[in-house]
């Protein structure tokens, strides 16, 4: 499933931003469906990405517009498509335009194979100080069993003694905004209270730590494509997509 929101501050009507003939959101469903899913729908807050959507034969479904989050708007569209409580869904952020379909795969796969944790991401280590720096490059720790210790924008974990070099164990990881969930678990998502670090931080996930459940992280050496949050990364999305995503 794809959440798609038209309202962007930094790139208005972002889902509907042309990619090489066709809007973003359907290049993300595209990715999406070279993966092993069973299906692929767009969630989407305005009849004008379901439009779109669906004059290039994607299926998408209208929702709200007043969801606070995309696992928000995915529990409604779970209802809209009475998917049954143990069906795996997961979650690709509308402006990621190069997913590849491996993490989708990847990160449904852990899902399945952790009963001990209602939701599955991704990441990658983190090799450049810049990015590690970046507050737009989500970080994630882990604990020993490769369970979410915490996201942060923040630059963590700390050196203490680095002075601001990366450190060198464990390394730091960038968490890629892909998220696979239990559709009974995405029903109950809009019932647990918006966390006071959810909002701090501006990371919905931190709502699912904040109740006291786990998210699975799979670790991989594969950088994603690049997303979509400004117009230079559309620029770069453009030209990337004009010479062929891998």
């Amino acid at each position: 499933m794809i959440p798609a929101r038209l309202a962007s501050t930094r790139l208005p009507r972002k889902p509907l931003a042309d990619i090489g003939g066709a809007p973003m959101v359907v290049r993300v469903a595209q990715r999406a469906a070279r993966s092993s899913a069973a299906r692929v729908v767009v969630a989407a807050d305005d009849a004008s990405i379901v439009e779109a959507c669906r004059a290039h034969g994607v299926q998408a479904l209208l929702t709200r517009s007043d969801h606070a989050s995309g696992s928000d708007r995915l529990a409604e569209a779970v209802g809209q498509l009475a998917l049954p409580d143990a069906a795996c869904v997961v979650n690709v952020q509308g402006d990621e335009p190069l997913i590849a379909p491996a993490a989708i795969d990847a990160c449904a796969a852990l899902l399945a194979a952790r009963a001990d944790c209602v939701m599955a991401t991704v990441a990658h280590p983190i090799d450049d100080p810049a990015e590690f720096a970046n507050p737009n490059v989500v970080k994630v720790v882990l604990d020993a069993q490769q369970r979410a210790l915490y996201f942060s924008r923040a630059p963590v974990p700390w050196w203490r003694d680095g002075g601001g070099a990366l450190p060198p164990s464990p390394a730091p990881l960038r968490h890629v905004g892909i998220y696979a969930y239990r559709a009974g678990f995405l029903r109950r998502f809009p019932a647990l209270p918006p966390a006071p670090l959810e909002r701090t931080e501006s990371l919905e996930q931190l709502r699912v730590l904040w109740h006291g459940e786990r998210i699975a992280v799979h670790v991989t050496d594969e950088r994603p494509g690049p997303g979509v949050d400004t117009p230079e990364d559309l620029e770069r999305a453009r030209a990337l997509w004009a010479v062929g995503p891998a």
